[in-house]
């Protein structure tokens, strides 16, 4: 008898159906998988068996069959256990069920019981878009489920409990969502008021946090780079339904998800070490998973010591960097994910990290400063748009027992701005300042006479690419939201030309 039990696979960040079909027939007894599975989905022969025969159910010992359909689509991960089990149940006629219109994803353990499964929300996602009213899912994933809007989800502990269920003798157990649970912090960022001065660096990072705007800091040693830098999530706003949904499906694919509280409400800070792999930056591997440039995708992306990363990946940050995705090409088709990331780097002005330091003399000759500049290509130093300079601390600074500015004042501008700017942007795709294409600046970013004066003796005097006037716009446009002004004045555009590096003016 044939049965046919729908799941789902996820293809990036997007969920795809599958049919699961199952054929029992005489024979000596085998079972196959066939439909392009990988290691994980073959396993799911010894755990499919153990798990009905431990859940009270009798495993025949005939001829199985199981097709994974479409046949040319790459089967991953141990999510089809649970859907294979039923088909089994179904065609062995152990139980009699109406499952169309059903969605059923899991993986089983030996003893039958129903574990954590990666990539629930994007899956269950798909199916409500497919038409799909009902998903059954393990109990460990049912808040994550819950999340997608106008989807009966019906969570089990066990293979034992939905065969009774199937069979009629005790009712579906439909989840009630108790509203969305924020995950719990995974990084607690450091208050700006703990920061003694560097106030110009405060101030570039208000305005880059405002505008979603990628910064470069350079300093020597210990002049609080790092720290800096790790001052940002307290300053950046909370992200809305749409996009902690977007980031929860990223993490959620990566197996990262916290199962207990399972929306991500932090705007995500990835700081990875320079000896990272190009497949963790960006993303790869055999079955392609996410890198840290889309782990960070609405939150933060900080690279210390940001010229000891190898020269390919620094080169392959450029097109995150501006189509804000990365695609991830192999033999059976390309995977693309999203990069919306903010960029943050940290780096010495040389190796010994004491050029041009008025306090500690340099050791690097002027050649081995060029090439440790070098180690940056113009291309990538073109797609920042905020340069600072870092010094060291005065002792008498460092000594003030009084406190700065606290993040919380300076994330009410941020947020202020924020709002400005998704107002302006209501309909479009674009929700930040940095965002903008060529087409929405010219709409958006009105200057007064004065400031297209001060533009214009820039662009002749300096020598400014297409892309380096379009950022120092974009730039000034979120100066002058944070000052509340809806024309763009000299004194943004000057501030904005203040934060370009001063080897490129």
């Amino acid at each position: 008898m044939l049965a046919k039990v729908r799941s789902s696979a996820v293809v990036g960040l997007e969920g795809k159906i599958v049919e699961v079909e199952v054929d029992i027939s005489p024979g000596l007894p085998n079972f196959f998988i066939v439909g392009l599975p990988d290691t994980a989905v073959q396993e799911a022969k010894e755990r499919v068996r153990g798990a009905i025969r431990n859940s009270g159910g009798l495993f025949p010992m005939r001829r199985i069959s199981v097709n994974l359909a479409p046949a040319d689509l790459k089967k991953a991960g141990p999510s089809y256990d649970l859907p294979i089990a039923v088909g089994i149940l179904l065609s062995s006629e152990q139980v009699v069920a109406d499952v169309d219109g059903t969605i059923f994803l899991g993986e089983l353990s030996l003893d039958g019981s129903l574990r954590h499964t990666n990539g629930i929300l994007p899956m269950v996602g798909l199916t409500k878009e497919r038409g799909f009213n009902r998903v059954i899912v393990p109990m460990a994933d049912a808040k994550e489920a819950a999340l997608v809007d106008g989807m009966t989800v019906i969570p089990f502990n066990s293979l034992t409990e939905l065969i009774a269920c199937l069979r009629g003798e005790s009712p579906m157990p439909e989840f009630v969502s108790e509203g969305l649970e924020e995950a719990p912090p995974v990084f607690t960022a450091t208050n700006l008021s703990e920061i003694k001065g560097q106030e110009h660096v405060k101030r570039a990072l208000e305005v880059a946090a405002a505008g979603a705007h990628n910064i470069l800091m350079c300093g020597p040693p210990g002049s609080g780079k790092t720290l800096l830098a790790r001052t940002l999530p307290s300053i950046l706003p909370g992200m809305t339904n749409e996009e902690a949904l977007d980031v929860t499906k990223i993490y959620s694919v990566s197996g990262m998800l916290p199962s207990s509280t399972p929306l991500i409400r932090q705007r995500p800070f990835r700081a990875p070490h320079y000896t990272i792999s190009s497949a963790g930056l960006v993303g790869g591997g055999h079955v392609p998973r996410p890198g840290e440039i889309s782990l960070s995708h609405r939150g933060v992306l900080f690279l210390d010591e940001l010229p000891e990363f190898g020269n390919d990946m620094l080169e392959v940050l450029r097109q995150p960097l501006e189509d804000k995705t990365v695609t991830i090409s192999r033999v059976t088709g390309s995977i693309t994910y999203p990069a919306n990331f903010m960029f943050v780097g940290a780096m010495n002005p040389c190796q010994c990290g004491y050029f041009g330091d008025p306090f500690k003399p340099c050791t690097c000759t002027p050649a081995m400063v060029s090439r440790y500049q070098k180690r940056l290509s113009g291309p990538l130093l073109d797609r920042i748009d905020i340069f600072v300079d870092v010094p060291h601390i005065d002792y008498e600074k460092l000594a003030d027992k009084r406190l700065g500015e606290k993040s919380e004042r300076v994330r009410e501008r941020v947020k202020n701005a924020r709002l400005v700017q998704r107002e302006r942007f209501e309909g479009l795709k674009v929700i930040t300042n940095a965002e903008m294409s060529p087409a929405e600046v010219r709409k958006f970013c009105a200057t007064e006479e004065t400031a297209q004066s001060l533009l214009r003796a820039a662009m002749k005097q300096f020598y400014l690419s297409a892309r380096a006037f379009h950022r120092i716009l974009k730039l000034s446009r979120t100066i002058a939201d944070l000052e509340g002004s809806e024309i763009i004045r000299a004194q943004h555009v000057a501030e904005a030309l203040q934060y370009r590096p001063k080897s490129m003016l």
